[in-house]
Formats: structure tokens, sequence, C-alpha cells
């Protein structure tokens, strides 16, 4: 009997620094209370028994919140998401990977930079991480074109990257803004139409998109669809999801599919 399908859905825990792209940045301390909010916002869906995820923590979230992400690393994954989400520099990716495993007393496998930036993948394998999901392989005009990069997980100089899901062959992306702006049930046959192709789905969303965000001068397509509306849709996508697929973390899928096997074989020695 053929297994049932894979959900990988997975949330950038991150401080709301976006206002600040344009022109328009908030106190550090409104930051983390957005982010904080919508991370309640969606608890209710964390706290569904059968659906599992990967949660990708700023260092700094994770410092200001260190009970909230401790209890969530009870049952879902934490990975990084560098150590601040507005700024970087190279000792970020250590210093995260330990200040996260330092609050959740577990491993910390996976990594996904703020804003999918792109880095060498021996930088993030000297870091110590064992997976990367830091590649969005669509054209988001004005952001990035990764039309050529691979769309399924691959190896990459030994380190396993591992993109977020888009519809095969036309490449229409599966993230956050999609769900935002798509009809629900169109959004939902493109992640049926993904998942009977590949097998498995992987998501991204950010917990403050899950808050009222009418007051911040941001585009009408980041604010689009209303708080309510969306965390419904959301609820709705996992209730519709759920008698075709096992809602799961990225670490659990890699070991599972046999993708962890495979890295452990090509890993260089010298790390």
């Amino acid at each position: 009997m053929r297994s049932p399908g894979k959900i990988l859905l997975t949330f950038d825990v991150e401080e709301f620094d976006l206002p600040g792209e344009y022109g328009r940045p908030v106190p550090f301390g409104e930051q983390l209370a957005t982010g904080f909010n919508g991370l309640e916002a969606i608890s209710g869906v964390l706290d569904y028994p059968h659906v599992f995820t990967t949660l990708f923590t700023t260092a700094v979230f994770a410092e200001n919140y260190p009970e909230a992400i401790r209890n969530l690393s009870g049952k879902h994954e934490i990975a990084s998401h560098g150590y601040s989400h507005t700024t970087y520099a190279a000792p970020d990716l250590l210093r995260s990977k330990e200040k996260l495993e330092a609050i959740t007393g577990r491993e910390i496998c996976g990594l996904r930079m703020p804003r999918m930036r792109k880095l060498h993948p021996y930088l993030i394998r000297k870091a110590g991480y064992s997976y990367n999901s830091s590649s969005n392989p669509t054209w988001l005009p004005g952001r990035y074109n990764n039309l050529r990069e691979p769309r399924l997980p691959h190896l990459e100089d030994g380190l396993l990257q591992f993109p977020v899901s888009v519809l095969p062959r036309v490449r229409i992306p599966l993230f956050w803004l999609a769900f935002k702006n798509m009809p629900y049930p169109l959004y939902r046959r493109l992640v049926l139409q993904t998942l009977r192709h590949d097998r498995y789905v992987c998501l991204y969303f950010h917990p403050w998109e899950f808050v009222n965000l009418s007051a911040y001068k941001i585009p009408f397509f980041i604010k689009r669809g209303g708080e309510r509306q969306l965390l419904q849709n959301l609820k709705k996508l996992v209730a519709d999801l759920s008698n075709e697929v096992e809602f799961t973390t990225m670490s659990r899928y890699i070991q599972e599919s046999g993708y962890g096997k495979t890295m452990v074989k090509t890993l260089s020695p010298s790390l």
C-alpha cells in the first residue's frame, strides 16, 4: 500500500521587521510583540495532535521568549532562522545554532536564512547544520529569479538543500504570499496537485501574518486577507489535507525518505 503524502508545514518565527523594508521601521519591542502575538494566534493549529511542524526561529526571538520556544520544541522541530532577522554576520550561523540548542536542549539541524539569503553550503555545514531550506525556486519580481534552481531536494557540496515547494513544471509558488492572495480553493488545488506529483509539499508562513496588520504602511498584497480569514483558511487547509497526508517535521521527513543516509555518506570527514 502506498504511504500517504507528507506536508512539511513550516513557519518562520521572527521579529516583525518587514515594515523597515518599506522605509517604515517599527520599534524593536513592537517587532517582537507582533511576532509573538502571531505565534499565539496559530497556537491552536500547532496544538492539533496530528500536526507536527518545523519552526525556523531567530535566536533573538528565542532569547526574548525562551519558555514559549522551549515548550514548542517538545512537539515540533525548532530550526534556525539566523541570529537576527534584520542583520547578518558570518559568526551568526553558529551563534544561532548554539543559542537555540541552549534554550531547547535539543539538536538544531536545519537552517532557513532570513529573506532566503544565499550562503555557500560550506559555511552552513561548517556551522553544524545538516540541511538548508533557503530557496524558493520560482520568480518573484523585485526579489529573486530562481527559475533555474532545482525544484526538489538535492545535495550541493555535501549539504542537503531543501527548497520550498512550487508547482511542477510552471513553478507557481506555494508560499505565504500565494496563500494570502489566491482564492483559497485555487491554492488548495495547487497544493494537492503538487502533493500528488511529488508525494510531499513544503510550505512556509510567518506567525505575524495572522495578526492585524492594518495599521502598518506596507503593500496591500502583504496585508491582504485579514488575520481572521487567514487563520480560518489555515485551519481549513489542515482539515482538507488531513485525510490525504501526514504532517511531519523536516528532519523526520529527511531521515524517513532516505535523504539523511545519502547526506551522511557524502559529508566531508573534516566537518
